[in-house]
């Protein structure tokens, strides 16, 4: 499989990654998909803290025993669950992280996180302080770098400006174009790498995905997202799927390093997978795509 450099690191990942969150809460099936994952040369795999009260956290954990060296390890932290009460509320501040990491490192089984990611963040933050705290992490030589995790433009040209970030991950689709507007050119610019998530849009964009468009997705409407699904059945072939297409669209652009689809199955994950022996888009393909998709705007909510 094709490596990327991660930003200005010296982390290579797999164009292909892992996004650990699908794989469940039994263990033996999740550590089982994630190593068909590093077996077929997947290196990249991202949990948080946050996805199943930090039960996927130790899954990857059991996964990786005796395998840490093949593997590019990404957490995130900011999401704190209050014991006993339901949900979890955003906690950005230095004594968090100081001491969320800490909870990570034991359901991981590691001594060091090779990318820990901000799970989110906004503009009214103590951003200063949140950087502080990545950069004494990194220091003290717990993480190797950091990134974050955010589709909000005004968050991530602060954490660009301000700090040594090496990623952002970012949503970004044929179905989901709103990085386009302004983060990914940013990114490019300043060397800055991208982890796509959600490369396939909840299974929209999948051979399988037609059963999925009636809630839509994003601002798109289920008659516009079965015609659109329609269209972009002309790009696919025996060799390439709908959903690889869609994988391949989220690599093509420049700026992003690797993408992370999900995978609750052998199948899933094999087919994701392969979507790595493709050829990249051409330029024209690119183009062509972005003809039958839409760019999206931004709500208020994530300026």
């Amino acid at each position: 499989m094709k490596k990327n450099r991660l930003g200005s690191s010296d982390l290579l990942v797999g164009e292909i990654g892992l996004g650990c969150m699908s794989v469940g809460t039994e263990e033996q099936q999740g550590v089982y998909l994630i190593h068909e994952a590093l077996d077929r040369g997947v290196n990249l795999l991202d949990t948080a803290d946050l996805y199943h009260h930090g039960r996927n956290e130790e899954i990857v954990g059991a996964a990786i025993r005796g395998r840490r060296q093949d593997v590019v390890l990404a957490t995130k932290v900011g999401n704190r669950r209050m014991p006993g009460q339901e949900g979890w509320g955003w906690d950005p501040s230095k004594e968090y992280i100081l001491s969320a990491v800490k909870e990570s490192l034991r359901r991981l089984g590691t001594d060091y996180i090779d990318l820990y990611q901000l799970h989110g963040g906004t503009i009214d933050d103590p951003i200063d302080e949140t950087i502080e705290a990545f950069e004494q992490l990194k220091r003290e030589g717990v993480i190797r770098y950091y990134g974050i995790s955010s589709i909000r433009p005004h968050v991530i040209r602060e954490y660009v400006e301000r700090s040594n970030i090496v990623s952002v991950m970012n949503q970004y689709s044929l179905l989901d174009r709103r990085a386009e507007e302004e983060v990914l050119s940013l990114l490019q610019d300043r060397g800055i790498s991208v982890i796509a998530r959600g490369p396939v849009a909840s299974g929209v964009l999948t051979d399988e995905g037609e059963g999925k468009v009636a809630k839509g997705y994003l601002d798109y409407e289920e008659a516009e997202l079965l015609d659109l699904r329609k269209q972009l059945k002309a790009f696919t072939s025996a060799e390439r799927s709908m959903g690889q297409t869609a994988i391949r669209y989220s690599l093509s652009h420049p700026a992003v390093a690797a993408v992370i689809p999900g995978a609750s199955s052998l199948g899933q994950l094999e087919h994701n997978i392969a979507a790595a022996s493709l050829p990249p888009l051409t330029q024209q393909e690119r183009e062509a795509l972005q003809q039958i998709s839409r760019a999206n705007r931004y709500d208020a909510q994530y300026r």
